[in-house]
C-alpha cells in the first residue's frame, strides 16, 4: 500500500521522538534493520525501538476524525464508540464535542434510532458490525461516508469473503468482545459458517475436537458463545481458513494456523491438507508485525526495566507488554502521569485487569541504568516524550537532551 500523508493535529506532534524516526528512516529506508535507538544521557541510557507508535490505520483514522470536525461546526457529530484505543486522543474528540454511541464493550450510550438524516456518525478504525450498519442506514446516515476502518482490518474482511465464496470456514483468532473481532466475525457470518480462538490453547481444544480426540460436546462448552448458529467442527472444518484481529501477536497467529493445519493434516492427509487448509498468511498486518518484530528487538538489548505507553484497553499495547515482561520488569502506563517520582508507579497489569502500584521502580543510584520505552499503535509520540522528560527530571547529572538528540539532527539535515 502506497503511503500517504496525513494532517495529524499539532498536539499530537513530538519534538523529540519524532527526529529519532525521521533519522532512522534516512539510515534504514528498507526498514531492514531492527536494533533499536540508543539515547545516551548519561547515568542512563533510554533504548527506543525502531518500530512503533502511529501506525498507517490510527493516522488514516485521526486524519478523517479531526477533519470532519473541523468541517462540520454546526452538525452533531458521532463516534460509533472509540476512535482508536488511546484515552488522550479519544477524550479530546469528546471536548470537542464529539459523542459515543456504544462503549468498547458494544454497550449502547445513544440509540441508534434518536439520530437523523442530517448527523454524521464516524466508523472507528476498527470498522463496525453489518448490523449497525443497516440500523444506520435506516436512519438515512451513509455509515461509509466518515469511514476511519483501518485498511488493514478491510483487507482480513476481503480475504475471508474470498474464502467464503470458494466454501471455507473461517476460524478467527482474536478477543471475542473486542470491536475488531466483533466487526470481523459479523462481516465473516454473512457469508461463512464461524468461529473465534483465542490463542494457541484454545486452538489445541478446537483441533483436538475436530479430530475427534475430544468429545463434540467440548465445542460448545468452550466455543459455542463465539461461533455462528449451529456451527459443527466435523462438517464445518473440513474446508477453512484462518483469519485475524490484526493487532494479535502475529507469532501466535503463526501458531494458531501451524496447530489447525496438523489438525487438518491428520483428518485428511498431508497429500489433501492444501485441499482442505486455506493459506491465510497474507493477512497479517505489516505494522502489527514490524512493531511486534522491533520490540524483541528491543527485548535483546538486555534493558534493565521497560515502560510501554498506551491504553488500558489497546491489545497491540498489551501484546508488546507481553513480549517486554519476559525480560524485564515492564510498566504499560497511559502517560506521565502515573508517575510523580522515582518513589512509585501506577501501571495496568493486563493478566489481573487492574491498577496496580509499585514501589521504588526507577533505580536512580544505578549507573549504567539501561530503561526501554516504546509505545503501542494508537498512542501519540508526543506522549512518550512526555514519559521521557518526567524520568529525565528525576535526576541532576544527565547530558542535556539537546546534545543526546543532536546526532539525529544532522543526520536529518544531511538528508535535506
Amino acid at each position: 500500500m502506497a503511503r500517504k500523508s496525513f494532517d495529524i493535529p499539532k498536539m499530537y506532534r513530538s519534538p523529540v521522538i519524532r527526529k529519532v524516526k525521521e533519522a532512522n528512516k534516512v539510515t534504514d529506508p528498507r526498514k531492514k534493520d531492527l536494533k533499536p535507538s540508543e539515547l545516551d544521557f548519561g547515568p542512563l541510557k533510554v533504548y527506543i525501538p525502531r518500530h512503533f507508535g502511529f501506525c498507517y490505520g490510527v493516522e488514516n483514522a485521526i486524519d478523517i476524525a479531526y477533519r470532519t470536525v473541523e468541517q462540520n461546526p454546526d452538525k452533531k457529530i458521532y463516534l460509533l464508540s472509540e476512535m482508536i484505543h488511546n484515552p488522550t486522543v479519544n477524550e479530546d474528540l469528546l471536548d470537542k464535542g464529539v459523542q459515543f454511541l456504544f462503549d468498547t464493550d458494544g454497550t449502547e450510550r445513544i440509540p441508534i434510532g434518536s439520530l437523523s438524516p442530517d448527523d454524521i456518525v464516524i466508523v472507528p478504525a476498527f470498522g463496525t458490525t453489518l448490523e449497525i450498519q443497516e440500523k444506520l442506514q435506516a436512519q438515512g446516515i451513509d455509515p461509509y461516508q466518515y469511514n476511519t476502518t483501518c485498511p488493514f482490518v478491510e483487507k482480513v474482511w476481503k480475504r475471508g469473503n474470498q474464502l467464503g465464496k470458494k466454501g471455507y470456514s473461517l476460524v478467527v483468532h482474536g478477543k471475542h468482545q473486542h470491536e475488531e473481532t466483533r466487526a470481523t466475525f459479523s462481516h465473516s457470518a454473512d457469508h461463512s459458517p464461524v468461529v473465534v480462538v483465542l490463542n494457541p490453547g484454545e486452538a489445541r481444544i478446537l483441533a483436538e475436537i475436530m479430530t475427534e480426540q475430544r468429545p463434540i460436546g467440548d465445542f460448545e462448552t468452550y466455543f459455542g458463545h463465539k461461533s455462528t448458529e449451529g456451527f459443527d467442527p466435523l462438517t464445518d472444518l473440513e474446508f477453512f481458513g484462518v483469519i485475524n484481529q490484526t493487532t494479535m501477536l502475529a507469532t501466535e497467529t503463526q501458531e494458531v494456523m501451524d496447530i489447525l493445519k496438523e489438525a487438518s493434516k491428520e483428518r485428511f492427509g498431508e497429500e489433501n491438507v492444501q485441499n482442505h487448509f486455506a493459506d491465510t498468511s497474507d493477512t497479517l498486518c505489516y505494522a502489527t508485525n514490524e512493531n511486534q518484530s522491533a520490540t524483541y528487538a528491543l527485548a535483546d538489548a538486555n534493558p534493565d526495566l521497560a515502560i510501554v505507553v498506551g491504553g488500558y484497553n489497546s491489545s497491540n499495547t498489551m501484546h508488546l507488554v507481553e513480549i517486554l515482561e519476559q525480560h524485564c520488569p515492564t510498566y504499560h502506563i497511559r502517560d506521565a502521569g502515573e508517575f510523580e517520582s522515582p518513589a512509585e508507579i501506577s501501571h495496568f497489569n493486563q493478566w489481573d485487569k487492574e491498577m496496580k502500584k509499585t514501589k521504588e521502580w526507577l533505580p536512580v543510584e544505578k549507573e549504567g541504568l539501561n530503561i526501554a520505552l516504546t509505545s503501542g499503535a494508537s498512542c501519540p509520540d508526543v506522549l512518550v516524550d512526555e514519559v521521557l522528560l518526567k524520568i529525565l527530571s528525576f535526576y541532576d547529572n544527565t547530558r542535556k537532551l539537546e546534545r543526546v538528540i543532536e546526532p539525529f539532527e544532522k543526520t536529518m539535515a544531511a538528508a535535506t
